[in-house]
């Protein structure tokens, strides 16, 4: 059989005999073909909000009103939302004092022209805008309650002032979350930079909960939740896209039960059944998400979960941007032994968790897991074994080292896209 891996803008391939196969698993989202346009979409999912009244509803009586919307990092198509949420508002109260708040979490500023691209220039031009900073502490306050966990709620202050909170968003796969959207809005989209290292936790993390397309008994959920309840988060619009970048699906309403019924659609069309093998082939779905290191072991984590203990991975990966963090690639320079890496993270407070601390972590356990993590790439083959993967140029040469270690009728599960689906 002919296996294609998508990497950068083309494919990687190799030959494997079909006996060997257990199972190819791919996502079904790519298959579903909507009804309606875009805007017709989440205009639907507007009109029929689930566990809330409509947003027209909510804004009666508000003059402050905080829209959170998510930065560049997030491939939103804000323009099929906000002029719906913007429209609604002022509809049932013209004269509502609107602030765009940027949920950007840690990441850095978006530029003038990333929000021009986000928003168009009409919502840019005439919108109030601010963008959240998680280290600017004149911006930042603490509210009352408690994570259920027991760190802080250090939020922004205009999210925190306002009479009326709402969010944009959209919902794919989280490899610790369980899913984007939602609550992320505001844990960590408007908290400051210590709540969310204290969210990311090394105990949080290790939870056999906090895995892909899980939120029941998720600590990492639980806290977001919290957060977002606490804050005041009280409707959000959240929609799936595909491939494209298109709005297919759409939610609105109570932030808890419409995500769910979100995550849940999106559960659906994702899931794949296990497939155990010796060997899992994956990729982290091509340009622009195999940019980095740090975003590959996304798609690790969909093959860790088809791996037998002992057996090996092979992912595709450009990486053509590097590690994607000094962190992260530090703390493999600075200990070199990953069980020793992997007990010094469990061994860290809540409150000491340092910035990616749990990309570093998760790939510790993916190693741990199994024989070898076979990388191909043509990014340095030296940074490459600092994270103890054994770099390749070719999925020929990977399958060659692979069945080197496993054997020639070793069993083989591939994951096309790692990230785009949710192994059961």
């Amino acid at each position: 059989m002919q296996i294609k891996l998508p990497y950068d803008k083309t494919f990687q391939e190799t030959e494997i005999e079909d006996s060997r196969i257990q199972g190819i698993l791919t996502s079904h989202l790519e298959e579903y073909k909507p009804e309606d346009d875009q805007l017709t979409i989440v205009k639907k999912a507007m009109e029929n909000p689930i566990g809330s009244k409509k947003l027209k509803e909510l804004a009666v009586g508000k003059d402050k009103v905080v829209i959170l919307i998510s930065d560049h990092t997030r491939p939103v198509p804000s323009k099929y939302i906000l002029p719906l949420m913007l429209e609604e508002i002022r509809g049932a109260n013209p004269d509502a004092d609107i602030t765009l708040l940027v949920a950007t979490g840690c990441h850095r500023n978006s530029s003038k022209e990333e929000l021009v691209f986000k928003l168009g220039e009409e919502i840019y031009n005439n919108e109030k805008i601010y963008i959240h900073d998680c280290d600017d502490e004149e911006m930042l306050v603490t509210l009352d309650e408690k994570l259920p966990s027991g760190g802080d709620i250090v939020v922004n202050k205009i999210a925190a002032e306002a009479d009326l909170l709402v969010a944009e968003g959209f919902i794919e796969p989280h490899f610790f979350a369980g899913f984007s959207g939602g609550r992320k809005s505001v844990f960590p989209g408007c908290c400051s930079r210590k709540t969310i290292m204290y969210n990311h936790n090394s105990e949080f993390i290790d939870s056999k909960y906090a895995r892909t397309g899980n939120l029941e008994n998720n600590p990492i959920h639980r806290d977001m939740i919290a957060a977002a309840r606490a804050l005041g988060l009280v409707y959000v619009v959240n929609v799936v896209i595909n491939s494209e970048k298109k709005v297919i699906h759409a939610v609105a309403g109570d932030l808890e039960r419409a995500h769910e019924a979100g995550t849940d659609w999106l559960k659906d069309k994702a899931g794949v059944d296990k497939k155990l093998a010796d060997i899992v082939l994956t990729s982290n779905g091509g340009y622009p998400l195999d940019q980095n290191i740090y975003q590959t072991v996304k798609s690790m984590t969909a093959a860790e979960a088809s791996l037998k203990d002992g057996g090996v991975i092979v992912v595709s990966s450009k990486s053509g941007d590097g590690t994607g963090g000094d962190a992260f690639h530090n703390a493999f320079l600075e200990e070199p032994d990953v069980e020793k890496l992997y007990q010094k993270f469990l061994d860290t407070d809540k409150i000491d968790t340092i910035p990616d601390q749990w990309e570093s972590q998760i790939l510790c356990r993916i190693l741990l897991k199994a024989k070898a993590v076979i990388y191909v790439s043509d990014y340095d083959p030296k940074i490459l074994e600092d994270f103890h993967l054994i770099p390749v140029k070719t999925l020929d040469e990977a399958m060659e080292k692979a069945n080197e270690l496993m054997g020639e009728d070793s069993t083989v599960t591939v994951i096309p896209d790692g990230i785009a689906v949710i192994v059961k």
